[in-house]
């Protein structure tokens, strides 16, 4: 018997939908199904947003700017170096990095069996790659899968001097 898809939800709104959860992995849904009954439906959540912040684009720039400073201060407090390459990129690589290491954190500290200097190792290996460009293109990778992906980036025997530097 297959897990179902369709989980019918009461939002905090008021509102009842049925949310077609078929996209999330089958151990996922229920628990994402109840998380939703905690916020307000599509609608509910897309007028608010729109009264609180005019528009889809404003609201959207106001949501990057408060990743790009959260960002910025986990940078600084964890001693990450800048990250390299075309200006229009710079934000876009350091929000990706920050996610992508919070996530690792979660999952390979908080959640996982690591401690402190096992995750030392890894911060070293992540400051060694400072190519935004890098971190954009692992920003839907897995944090698990953060130290596998660092190791090879940061491979020696390419043959040529590191790329992602």
């Amino acid at each position: 018997m297959a897990v179902r898809t369709q989980f019918p939800v009461e939002h905090q709104c008021g509102h009842s939908v049925v949310h077609d959860l078929s996209d999330r992995p089958a151990d996922r849904r229920a628990g994402f199904a109840r998380w939703l009954t905690g916020k307000d439906c599509t609608d509910c959540w897309k007028a608010a947003r729109d009264a609180d912040t005019g528009s889809k684009e404003a609201w959207l720039a106001a949501k990057r700017a408060e990743e790009q400073q959260a960002a910025a201060e986990w940078a600084e407090k964890f001693d990450m170096p800048p990250l390299e390459g075309p200006e229009r990129v710079l934000d876009w690589g350091e929000r990706s990095r920050h996610q992508l290491m919070t996530a690792a954190h979660t999952a390979l500290v908080v959640e996982g069996a690591w401690d402190e200097p096992d995750w030392a190792e890894l911060e070293e290996k992540a400051r060694v790659v400072t190519r935004a460009g890098w971190w954009i293109d692992q920003r839907d990778a897995e944090g698990s899968d953060l130290l596998e992906l660092l190791d090879a980036a940061t491979e020696q025997d390419r043959g040529t001097e590191n790329p992602f530097r």
